[in-house]
């Protein structure tokens, strides 16, 4: 047997390092590390395989609405991230929670900013994103959110009240919400942090502005260049 096939062989059988198999083998670490990594097997603990990305889209709008929260720090003055001084901390300002809401075959988004999230807040946010998607002509049918706890039983009883049906993400897999976290990331770079707000209610009233722009002019990649409100106003069949 080879010097090389007995290194592979003392690693498929003792899953030990190259100090350990070069003791035992009378070979010098160095010697046996270099084999190892010709052959691919340097490191002990193999990595599985990222699972395919599958990608998906409801066929009309209001089939699935993606709704997720994101924890906002309120603003007391201009912070790092527009500044880029770490040195001076605002304590003490507190906490605001974007809800977020995006259809998933129109990207057609909707936000709002609320205390906590607690139960009350959730369905506050219920009663809003209802409202504003029945005033673009589209009745929301199925929500998908995570198992937070503000979207438990009174969620639920809510949803049925509107004739919702309820989904939950995967457990331990957000990114079967994948396009609620990308919403929330284009507005924490478009409005959230995009601006040196002096005040929470400065970026509060920027809100607003921020989603009409995404929703009548942004063009999706996704949606073949056009904006959200584009693709719900098309004529059905005639999509890119």
């Amino acid at each position: 047997m080879s010097v090389e096939q007995a290194i592979l062989r003392a690693r498929a059988e003792h899953r030990e390092g190259p100090h350990v198999i070069g003791w035992a083998l009378g070979l010098a670490a160095s010697t046996v590390h270099a084999v190892l990594r010709r052959h691919g097997r340097s490191r002990l603990v193999v990595r599985t395989p990222r699972e395919e990305v599958v990608r998906y889209e409801r066929a009309a709008p209001g089939e699935l609405v993606h709704v997720d929260i994101k924890k906002l720090s309120r603003i007391m003055r201009p912070g790092h991230r527009v500044t880029g001084d770490r040195s001076r901390r605002s304590a003490g300002a507190g906490w605001q929670y974007l809800y977020v809401a995006i259809d998933d075959h129109s990207r057609l988004a909707f936000a709002a900013v609320h205390p906590d999230e607690r139960a009350d807040s959730a369905l506050a946010f219920l009663d809003e994103l209802v409202r504003f998607y029945e005033r673009h002509g589209i009745c929301v049918e199925r929500v998908l959110t995570d198992n937070g706890t503000c979207f438990k039983s009174r969620w639920a009883e809510a949803c049925e009240r509107h004739a919702i049906v309820v989904k939950k993400t995967r457990a331990y897999r957000p990114q079967t919400n994948g396009k609620a976290e990308r919403f929330i990331r284009t507005l924490l770079e478009r409005w959230a942090y995009a601006y040196s707000y002096e005040h929470e209610s400065e970026r509060l009233a920027a809100l607003a502005p921020a989603l009409d722009f995404y929703n009548r002019f942004r063009p999706h990649r996704a949606l073949g260049g056009l904006a959200p409100l584009q693709r719900v106003n098309n004529v059905p069949g005639t999509y890119n």
